[in-house]
């Protein structure tokens, strides 16, 4: 059955003439899809699917470009059921019942299966995904999902256990080479009859600047060629300078709210309690670069000062809060200089998680034990009654003993003698390890 599509089949004149290059140059079957090898090489589940006839409810998952509406509208194009693409953002609840419809009627009439392909599908909220359940898992329709966002996040609980998650990888710097090459080659569909003249490092810039986004990559092609393609043929040269005058700055893939910011701050944190100033110095440029709130970096570095290193270099944390202070003062571009330092003093630090784990077994204890009391001894007495209940009776002013220390009880009663904060003996902590064993010791023995 003949599948919906906006485009018709490129006759001259048509709408499809007027589409950008990146979907007039869209493969139509499995053999001129690029990329992808880990879905669609021989063997693989989905060629299988495709084969057979017989495909599964599944999510694409992958960045913009990777080709996810593409791959869908080719499983369209080899396989006898009806395809119809539907929109998050612009469609809602009553829409998908007119298509469920639609598809009931088509199978009980016809025995024709019905593909949704839902763009977006991360836009839908509970309710709207809810919708789907009982016909993907009655097998009404068979659900594709794109998103590029995670689905663990997005979808919904039972729409995930019934469809299969396939996930797309950016296309790599050889795909995206095939790929515009195709284009520049491609008479019908392409820019084959502009005849540009393309030096290789120019189609090799148009890849670095695609950061694996073949429609990205196809965009900037075709806006580079159209700059010199009412030219004389023999003046129709793109050379690198022109190409990168033309496309000025390259724009990194970062989204501020979705997952790869938070890969990125992973990596930075992870690269900085690994010792490595390296990758330190490129992971927080890199998120510098794509527009990152330079603050939300001074504020996670002040936390890994405490988490990652703590007292095994007391002057980590004052060495991040300047950092802040002085970006805050200073402001971009200068500031960076700043929060470089700071980060390559973080890496470059001693590293302990003693405060991190000895607190969170702090926190354990509370949870577990609730509020114990305070011990009368170290507790306030400002009153007369205070002191007649014996507030303070006992406690011992630590500075009027020896090295200004004297052994006696500071935890409750039920949970006397317990350690939580254990030095690494690493940096500063191994002094202050030293110090714990000797107070500790001489507290042993005012005990025996």
């Amino acid at each position: 059955m003949k599948n919906m599509d906006l485009f018709s089949d490129g006759k001259p004149g048509d709408v499809k003439d007027l589409a950008p290059l990146a979907e007039r140059m869209r493969p139509q079957t499995i053999a001129e899809y690029i990329g992808q090898r880990h879905l669609l090489g021989e063997g693989s589940l989905l060629k299988r699917a495709i084969e057979s006839d017989k495909l599964f409810s599944m999510i694409f998952w992958g960045p913009p470009g990777s080709g996810k509406t593409t791959l869908a509208r080719i499983l369209a194009n080899e396989t006898k059921s009806k395809f119809v693409s539907f929109s998050a953002v612009l469609s809602g609840v009553k829409e998908i019942r007119a298509v469920i419809d639609e598809a009931r009627e088509l199978l009980e009439r016809k025995s024709i299966k019905t593909i949704l392909f839902v763009d977006e599908i991360h836009r839908f909220n509970k309710a709207q995904q809810d919708a789907f359940l009982p016909h993907v898992e009655s097998g009404l329709i068979t659900l594709i999902g794109a998103t590029t966002e995670n689905p663990s996040f997005e979808v919904i609980a039972p729409l995930l256990s019934r469809t299969r998650v396939l996930v797309l990888k950016p296309f790599s710097e050889e795909n995206l080479l095939a790929i515009l090459e195709a284009a520049l080659k491609n008479k019908q569909k392409g820019l084959g009859n502009i005849d540009a003249k393309i030096d290789a490092d120019v189609l090799r810039y148009l890849v670095s600047l695609a950061d694996g986004d073949a429609r990205t990559a196809l965009n900037n092609l075709e806006a580079i060629v159209s700059m010199v393609q009412n030219l004389p043929e023999d003046k129709r040269v793109i050379s690198l300078q022109f190409a990168q005058d033309a496309l000025l700055k390259k724009s990194l893939l970062y989204d501020k709210d979705g997952e790869e910011h938070y890969n990125l701050i992973s990596a930075l944190h992870k690269s900085m309690r690994g010792s490595d100033p390296d990758a330190t110095l490129y992971w927080l440029g890199r998120m510098i670069a794509a527009g990152e709130d330079p603050l939300y970096i001074a504020r996670r570095m002040v936390r890994f000062a405490s988490e990652d290193i703590g007292n095994a270099d007391p002057q980590a944390l004052v060495v991040a809060m300047a950092a802040q202070q002085a970006f805050h003062f200073i402001g971009l571009p200068e500031g960076e200089l700043a929060l470089a330092q700071a980060a390559v003093y973080l890496a470059t630090a001693p590293k302990s998680n003693a405060l991190y784990t000895g607190y969170a077994k702090v926190r354990q204890v509370i949870d577990a034990k609730g509020y114990l009391p305070v011990p009368l001894h170290i507790r306030n007495a400002p009153t007369r009654l205070m002191k007649e209940l014996e507030y303070g009776k006992d406690y011992k002013y630590a500075h009027d003993y020896t090295d200004s220390y004297v052994p006696q009880e500071y935890l409750p009663e039920e949970i006397r003698g317990q350690i939580f904060y254990q030095p690494k003996g690493v940096g500063f902590e191994k002094i202050i390890n030293e110090r714990l064993n000797y107070w500790r010791q001489k507290k042993k023995k005012s005990e025996d």
